[in-house]
């Protein structure tokens, strides 16, 4: 989106979110240090953040508990949009898939929406609602029914890695309010913590998701050409095989799976794509990346 987010957006996130703890897994973390790097870039959801769903809510398994038409309506309350009766979130996720089918029949084999255009879809065209109100509309509903959390550990790693220097970055399949959501739970823009913007890659920009490369390669390209740093000396961390460690892989990075939370862990043990696919490290808490596999020299 090239024009600014309403900062209010980011206040919004705050009050809507509760505690989340992560659920443990049974998966034996692999420490070992590992030598020679100069970056790291992060998945999101169910890596840096805790998700309800395990991952950005219009991508993921919502929880069948969650009342979506009530969270529905109380979006729209609180944005201050009236809906025609025929709109409701049953649209949504059909509104998803045929952008969805539109953009594979443009041969992008891993596509993604602009959630702006989807939900001004689903009202159908006949509200009058600003480009700000459809904004809040978004964060009001994904607030609501996929509930995130920092995960622990995560302002610690952070201020850890700017201490040892590191460049840091994001590859992640997310909306516009992902960014304002980090913003919210660490008190502070993407680049006081340390992200160089020309090292983030999101998938809403590119209209394109992982497990594609090209998404991999937009951060690594900034790494490249702002700082020198090659693919070899790059640890990307996710939780997810397919999405994150699979494409990392195949773009040259070093890997660690995140293992630290039951919801958001996807070993895709039956996805031919990642049969022969090892990360290099394991980790179960964020703080043993600083700690175990990227010691201090």
């Amino acid at each position: 989106m090239s024009q600014p987010i309403p900062d209010y957006l980011v206040g919004r996130i705050r009050y809507l979110s509760t505690p989340l703890e992560p659920i443990p897994t049974d998966v034996a973390p692999k420490l070992d240090p590992l030598p020679g790097i100069r970056a790291v870039l992060f998945d999101v959801y169910g890596t840096l953040v805790i998700s309800a769903s395990g991952d950005i809510g219009l991508a993921g398994e919502r929880p069948r508990e969650r009342n979506t038409t009530g969270a529905f309506a109380a979006a729209l309350d609180a944005a201050g949009i009236r809906a025609p009766a025929t709109a409701g979130p049953e649209q949504l996720e059909p509104a998803i898939r045929t952008s969805h089918a539109q953009r594979r029949a443009a041969s992008i084999e891993f596509p993604e929406v602009d959630i702006l255009a989807i939900w001004s879809e689903v009202l159908g065209g006949k509200v009058s609602a600003s480009r700000d109100k459809l904004a809040q509309l978004a964060v009001e509903y994904e607030c609501r029914v996929n509930p995130v959390w920092p995960m622990p550990g995560l302002a610690r790693l952070l201020a850890d890695l700017r201490r040892r220097l590191l460049v840091l970055g994001i590859v992640s399949n997310a909306q516009f309010y992902t960014p304002l959501m980090l913003e919210g739970f660490l008190g502070a823009p993407l680049a006081d913590l340390g992200f160089d913007a020309e090292c983030c890659a999101w998938s809403y920009r590119l209209l394109e998701a992982k497990p594609a490369t090209r998404i991999y390669q937009v951060a690594l390209a900034g790494l490249d050409r702002v700082h020198g740093i090659a693919p070899g000396e790059v640890l990307y961390v996710g939780n997810d095989l397919r999405n994150d460690i699979w494409p990392a892989s195949l773009t040259g990075c070093r890997t660690a799976l995140f293992a630290g939370d039951a919801r958001s862990l996807r070993l895709r043990e039956d996805d031919p794509r990642c049969a022969g696919v090892v990360p290099d490290r394991v980790v179960i808490d964020l703080s043993q990346i600083t700690d175990a596999i990227l010691p201090a020299d």
